[in-house]
């Protein structure tokens, strides 16, 4: 029996779990723990939080660890997040905490990888269409930001996540009035252009949900007066939608578009609302393709979990 370490952590929640691979090469799942991201002032100052808590799993007994982390890695060992206030840099953690072997990921990469774990047998699949099994499939999804991530079979019966920053590449302004929406955007935030994350996350549903009615309220509070012929709903599920036919097709997620992240998780109507598939299968070529492609949602909010888990299986297997 092997132990593993899974973590994803996150702008506003660090998740770790204690998973086991048994006799079976199957994971089980033994414990959680979720701590506050910002109430560390590191990510050594995260780990003794974890270390000094009652989990289960102290950091220096896994025989693998797979963290995943809200933003871009370089060389395998160190990522600046862009919306949590530490870098990360196992350079130095690996020996300070025994964490070997150690292997750090992007979030929704493991996102991705839990796309094939069991865990996705809980997702809610919200667009018919066919699976192609040997094709990729994309995972999008809005919380603090905005992640992406494709997944594609390797040939060997292994799989390969490829991460994504798409959430900071320019909306897609389409109409003469949501150009009007993408100006009250700029002068709000600031800045030359508008980051696809500004639109599609819990931010995004403040803004459309200011612009449209004047009110400024957080995500939590937007989310909870929707109703389903709120326009602030309409606006803001069209948007994901159209993000989400944008990276199905930047991809041919011909293997299914998933749905994470705590946005939809918290207000699922956001994808469930006609205004999502309208706008995923709108393409004057493409649109054929697009109406094959399932799209699901997972609003298992410890799913990177799982992901993570996965990814550290598939390597204790290959190193078998």
């Amino acid at each position: 029996m092997k132990n593993i370490l899974a973590a994803d952590i996150g702008g506003t929640n660090s998740r770790f779990a204690h998973f086991t691979l048994d006799e079976n090469a199957e994971l089980v799942l033994n414990n959680t723990r979720w701590i506050e991201t910002r109430s560390s002032n590191s990510f050594s100052h995260l780990l003794e939080q974890l270390n000094g808590s009652d989990f289960s799993l102290p950091t220096d007994q896994s025989d693998i660890a797979v963290l995943a982390v809200a933003g871009p890695i370089i060389d395998g060992v160190y990522s600046n997040p862009p919306n949590i206030p530490w870098d990360i840099d196992l350079a130095g953690d690996f020996k300070k905490f025994n964490l070997l072997p150690c292997i750090l990921i992007n979030d929704f990469v493991a996102q991705a990888y839990a796309c094939r774990s069991p865990i996705a047998q809980s997702a809610m699949q919200i667009k018919a269409g066919q699976i192609d099994s040997g094709a990729p499939l994309a995972v999008v999804g809005a919380g603090t930001g905005l992640g992406m991530a494709a997944l594609a079979p390797d040939g060997d019966g292994r799989y390969v996540a490829v991460p994504s920053e798409g959430g900071h590449c320019v909306f897609p302004f389409e109409s003469p009035a949501e150009l009007e929406f993408m100006q009250f955007v700029i002068d709000q935030l600031g800045g030359p252009y508008v980051e696809t994350e500004y639109i599609v996350s819990g931010r995004g549903l403040s803004l459309v949900h200011q612009y449209l009615t004047g009110e400024k309220l957080t995500p939590a509070e937007v989310g909870a007066g929707l109703s389903a012929d709120s326009p602030t709903l309409e606006w803001a599920a069209g948007f994901y939608g159209r993000v989400s036919r944008n990276y199905a097709l930047q991809v041919l997620a011909r293997g299914g578009v998933y749905i994470a992240g705590g946005v939809a998780a918290k207000t699922p109507l956001l994808v469930r609302h006609p205004a999502f598939g309208r706008q995923f299968t709108k393409s004057n070529t493409m649109a054929s393709m697009l109406h094959k492609i399932p799209v699901f949602l997972n609003t298992d909010e410890e799913s990177g979990l799982w992901g993570a888990a996965f990814l550290a299986a598939q390597k204790l297997k290959q190193n078998d």
